[in-house]
């Protein structure tokens, strides 16, 4: 853990570690406590810091609600360091008048190519391939072995056309994919254009598309969108990928969906009780799982932190903030 910088007023409190660059914008603002391991903060640790606080630099894995609160009676900001904030009581929050940021844009890329990439190893089977080598199982290359399914030509329905989604559509119409959406309102027709992609309704994307991909915010009403129901809705040969949150989707419906063959496969990087996952989901081979890898990349998760510090470095200053949430 690293002691507060000298010669500032405000104090800011860093609940987990985050890049080297973000740190020194931070301490350019103020006076910055960070705890620096990669284990969770003590609770009874990050309550006596919070004490005296001005900001609250947090990673999705904290849960700022009102017990976070109430330890930080001086509290002004809270940063999350993601793009997406249900980790975040964002109307305790504003109760309270503490401001609170997230961090779009620069997690677009880097999670739209895992989402591509989850979609190649569930289509064509690469998960399974890589395990085979390596448990030392004799194979030999044959005319009918682990087929999987291409994607050109096939539709691709996403759920969420924002920027995740938009950048997903563009990879996806690159690979020859025909892109279907379903969004709170379309988006602009240079764009559809652009992409060949239509708005439609969420049942009709979910029993026409090959593939359906999940890149829609958390919140009540997307609360397990994809439930028992939605999946006995989709294809038998059609595929899932999930790399928004995993309460988006009900995590024992869909191992009965992929048990059953309901559905043909699942890419997953996010799930409902992380960072436990379901037990039938390790041990189906038409699953692929990955540890919430989407914004992964050593230059993405530099820009997330450094976006963070930059709204606090603006609000202490006493401007706006650059990506308010409330």
């Amino acid at each position: 853990m690293s002691g507060s910088a000298p010669g500032s007023t405000a104090k800011i409190v860093v609940t987990g570690r985050i890049p080297d660059s973000g740190l020194e914008i931070l301490r350019a603002a103020g006076d910055v406590w960070a705890w620096t391991d990669d284990e969770p903060i003590p609770t009874d640790v990050r309550d006596a810091q919070l004490a005296d606080a001005d900001v609250a630099v947090t990673l999705l894995t904290d849960t700022v609600d009102d017990a976070f609160l109430a330890a930080a009676p001086e509290l002004r900001m809270v940063a999350n360091v993601a793009v997406g904030y249900n980790n975040v009581d964002v109307a305790a929050c504003t109760a309270r008048g503490v401001t609170v940021t997230n961090t779009p844009g620069v997690l677009t890329d880097a999670t739209a190519d895992l989402a591509m990439g989850l979609l190649l190893m569930v289509t064509r089977r690469l998960g399974e391939g890589e395990r085979l080598i390596r448990s030392a199982t004799p194979w030999k290359w044959g005319m009918f072995m682990m087929l999987g399914t291409g994607v050109q030509g096939r539709r691709l329905g996403i759920i969420g056309m924002g920027a995740i989604g938009e950048a997903m559509a563009t990879r996806a119409a690159a690979f020859g994919m025909e892109i279907v959406y379903h969004n709170r309102s379309a988006v602009d027709a240079a764009t559809e254009e652009r992409l060949g992609a239509s708005l439609v309704t969420l049942e009709e994307l979910l029993s026409t598309s090959d593939v359906v991909s999940l890149n829609c915010p958390y919140s009540e009403s997307t609360h397990h969108l994809i439930d028992a129901a939605a999946l006995a809705s989709m294809r038998s040969d059609a595929f899932l990928i999930n790399t928004a949150r995993g309460p988006i989707v009900d995590e024992a419906a869909l191992v009965d969906a992929l048990r059953n063959d309901t559905i043909a496969g699942a890419g997953l990087d996010v799930f409902e009780n992380e960072p436990t996952v379901h037990p039938g989901l390790i041990e189906l081979d038409n699953a692929v799982i990955v540890p919430h890898l989407g914004s992964a990349t050593v230059e993405t998760r530099g820009a997330m932190a450094d976006l963070a510090a930059n709204n606090v470095a603006a609000v202490l200053a006493g401007d706006a903030p650059l990506t308010a949430v409330n």
